[in-house]
């Protein structure tokens, strides 16, 4: 199954969430950069405040594409046991790519900050939106930081899964929506017509648009 784009597959993750349209204890979380124009398109669908939580990917210094887990604003830390267990300096390893990566984690929380509203997300129901997952360490890092902040329930809601990614989170207790999960998942991309980069400008685009909309309600 192909998606034309994240505009696409926001809307039929949307068609998905119909049940939870016109709730006002629903709040859309998308994870940057690009599970946000899926987010909004879902936001818009189901006429729901729209927010970010900004997350990163550590990668195994000098193997960036080989993943030790994820962080997530509040301290929020996850990490994969089987990597850490194969390395032969894991503490360090973890240590540097934390510190290389709470960098850019706090300068795009500081980039996105004007544009994002003030939810106060305690007592929600917070649909948490990517592009698609793969392994899953960054939305687990993101299901942590919201179970932080108070919510009532957090549901993961993606286009695309792989079917072990989807396995940890409802193993975990975390009830998870897709459009797809492929049989031979190998990446999110292979399953978008046009997977280029979502960039920091139509980020901060999508939250204004929501704001806009928030406001006209």
């Amino acid at each position: 199954m192909l998606f034309r784009d994240r505009i696409d597959a926001g809307v039929q993750l949307a068609q998905r969430l119909s049940g939870y349209a016109g709730r006002a204890d629903v709040v859309i979380v998308g994870l940057p950069r690009g599970g946000v124009p899926v987010a909004a398109e879902v936001a818009k669908a189901l006429h729901a405040p729209l927010d970010i939580m900004v997350v990163r990917k550590l990668g195994v210094p000098g193997h960036e594409e080989l993943a030790l887990g994820a962080i997530a604003p509040d301290d929020a830390l996850v990490v994969n046991p089987e990597v850490m267990a194969s390395l032969r300096e894991p503490e360090v390893a973890l240590h540097e790519a934390m510190v290389r990566e709470r960098k850019e984690l706090e300068r795009r929380e500081q980039e996105y900050q004007g544009a994002r509203p003030a939810i106060d997300l305690r007592g929600k129901t917070v649909i948490a939106v990517d592009d698609g997952l793969a392994t899953g360490a960054t939305m687990h890092a993101a299901v942590k930081a919201l179970r932080g902040r108070g919510v009532a329930q957090c549901i993961v809601a993606v286009p695309v899964t792989a079917w072990q990614a989807r396995a940890s989170f409802e193993d975990a207790g975390v009830e998870v929506v897709s459009v797809f999960i492929p049989a031979d998942f190998q990446a999110v991309g292979q399953h978008y017509e046009d997977f280029t980069q979502t960039s920091d400008e139509e980020v901060l685009q999508a939250l204004r648009e929501a704001n806009l909309s928030a406001s006209g309600r």
